[in-house]
């Protein structure tokens, strides 16, 4: 097992990596390990967590949710975005658009009330973490986007999103068309002109962002997708139905690391403990099967640690055993 290092070391171009798989098994702290790694290494680098809980805050040891961008250390930012705060803004800004372009002071209650209720909808978290991620590769501001993607339901979800919000976006546009020619017409036999549609405009812009980023995504000279996995069965199918999912999305996995491996030198150690023992002989049968059915894409492991992953200074340990894993199978 070479760890991350030889991978980067091949895939300069490399701008955006994602780290998935299920809650728990450590992608939040191979996301934020890396990100400190590359970070020190002098690369500019952006670390977002798109999980609904506040996992970058723990690892990191900081209250940074809903925060905004935030510089941990040099080189290395962090953001943790409160989806239920930028949908209620979306809400707002929507509100003031509406109002602005029709010079009205109240919105009409059947339009109040269709925005509220397109928020709620199941879809909208995926929509707005997703609209964020691409609104902040846009920008092009860091040379490194590390994404902590959420648990499977969700991540793939918030990738599909890609298509739906593309699909809904360019629906709105056209409609948001026919209506601007209506105005026109309805304004030339007036004598009168009508304004920008500032609407319009936003959704071109949102639906630009949408096309850069899914292209983005979905190329694999610039995009790195990682799975994070332990030795468990269930992990090992999940991992199984992600990878085909993923696919289908035309997303290719770049590599799979495996967390939480209890080293098999602990076994020569005096007084080791019988948990210790049969965890160890169950992780070697299921090693041995991620081996067989993941080999060529295996890039790292990493061990059970004796303490949380969390801080800095444990970051660094992890990082460290992230690029050059020491444990091998």
């Amino acid at each position: 097992m070479v760890g991350l290092r030889e991978f980067f070391e091949k895939n300069l171009d490399v701008r955006v990596v994602i780290f998935a798989g299920k809650g728990g098994l450590g992608k939040t702290t191979s996301s934020a390990a890396l990100s400190y790694y590359m970070a020190k290494q002098g690369k500019k680098v952006l670390c977002f967590s798109t999980d609904p809980q506040a996992s970058l805050s723990d690892i990191f040891e900081r209250n940074i949710y809903g925060k905004g961008v935030i510089e941990l250390a040099p080189n290395l930012h962090v953001i943790e975005i409160d989806a239920d705060k930028k949908i209620a803004d979306y809400q707002e800004e929507i509100r003031k658009k509406i109002k602005d372009m029709y010079k009205i002071d109240e919105i009409p209650k059947e339009i109040d009330e269709y925005i509220s209720s397109a928020a709620a909808e199941p879809a909208m978290y995926e929509s707005a973490t997703y609209d964020a991620m691409a609104d902040l590769v846009a920008k092009g501001e860091y040379d490194l986007y590390v994404f902590d993607m959420p648990p499977f339901g969700h991540g793939v979800r918030m990738v599909a999103m890609a298509e739906i919000l593309g699909k809904w976006v360019e629906k709105i546009m056209e409609a948001r068309k026919m209506a601007k020619e209506y105005e026109e017409i309805a304004a030339n036999l007036r004598g009168g002109t009508i304004s920008e549609d500032l609407i319009l405009k936003e959704l071109q812009d949102i639906n630009n962002r949408i096309g850069l980023f899914t292209k983005i995504l979905t190329d694999r000279a610039r995009t790195a997708f990682f799975m994070v996995i332990i030795p468990e069965k269930m992990a090992i199918l999940d991992t199984e139905r992600a990878i085909k999912m993923f696919k289908e999305l035309n997303m290719e996995l770049s590599g799979i690391v495996v967390n939480q491996v209890y080293p098999p030198e602990l076994l020569k150690q005096p007084g080791v403990s019988e948990f210790i023992v049969n965890k160890i002989k169950m992780q070697s049968q299921y090693l041995d099967e991620i081996k067989r059915k993941f080999g060529k894409y295996l890039v790292g492991l990493l061990p059970m640690y004796s303490r949380e992953p969390k801080g800095l200074e444990m970051l660094s340990r992890v990082a460290e055993d992230l690029m050059l894993s020491p444990l091998n199978i």
